[in-house]
């Protein structure tokens, strides 16, 4: 199991990778801190990016969100969700075969990220979805996920952000498959500067007969400048 810490500082995301588990066993500590998707709203178990699994069987009540008085554990967590979790292990369950099946751990906080699908950009949702600047900081692929690291500047608005591409079929003759990061700042002031983590689903890119797609995808920065990467989604997993 690789450790992934993500330190955000002054708008940049630093990753230091590791192992879990070493011949010391777990320590109080130690601090890890993922990706993953919540598996269960009732257990709150949540299963990283890379398929470990943790069992949170404390919880350190600080972070995005707000802890339930009543039994210490995070009331906002929905099954399905996309995290960023903050956490410290306290031991592992292990499977018949005395491998690591999952880890109890201490949640230290959870951050929702912002997942959604990609949007077929017509006449109708033009405006809504908008044309304003945006910075793509970093941006990696985890399974079925493009994830970016994103810089805007506002104030007090509430700001709108999608991945688009064109409606029509795909075909694989048309890739790389051409999408575009938009955003809406909804006409707020450009004083703050906000640092967003956002995930867009790809699987409404598959194509029946191949097992991976390439697609590239363009922003604007508030220069005017515009910006390009390329990627390959692959229907497997890609840590």
């Amino acid at each position: 199991m690789k450790k992934v810490v993500f330190l955000i500082l002054a708008g940049f995301m630093f990753v230091f990778t590791g192992c879990f588990n070493d011949d010391d066993g777990y320590s109080l500590s130690d601090v890890w801190v993922g990706f993953g998707i919540v598996e269960d709203s009732v257990t709150y178990k949540i299963v990283l990016d890379d398929g470990e699994v943790l069992i949170p069987v404390a919880f350190g009540g600080y972070g995005h969100f707000y802890e339930n008085s009543h039994s210490g554990k995070p009331n906002e967590i929905n099954k399905g969700d996309r995290v960023l979790v903050n956490f410290t292990i306290l031991d592992d369950k292990l499977n018949e075969t005395g491998e690591v099946e999952a880890y109890y751990v201490k949640v230290n906080s959870v951050r929702e990220i912002l997942m959604k699908g990609i949007l077929d950009i017509t006449a109708e949702n033009q405006d809504s979805i908008g044309n304003d600047p945006i910075i793509v900081e970093e941006y990696w692929v985890t399974n079925n996920l493009l994830n970016m690291e994103l810089k805007y500047w506002g104030q007090n608005e509430v700001h709108f952000i999608n991945l688009v591409k064109k409606p029509g079929a795909l075909t694989a003759a048309g890739q790389p498959f051409e999408l575009e990061l938009r955003h809406n700042s909804n006409d707020d002031t450009e004083s703050v500067p906000y640092t967003a983590l956002v995930s867009f689903k790809l699987d409404s890119l598959q194509i029946a007969g191949i097992d991976s797609v390439r697609f590239k995808v363009k922003s604007t920065d508030y220069d005017g400048k515009a910006h390009e990467f390329n990627e390959v989604y692959k229907y497997v997993k890609n840590n």
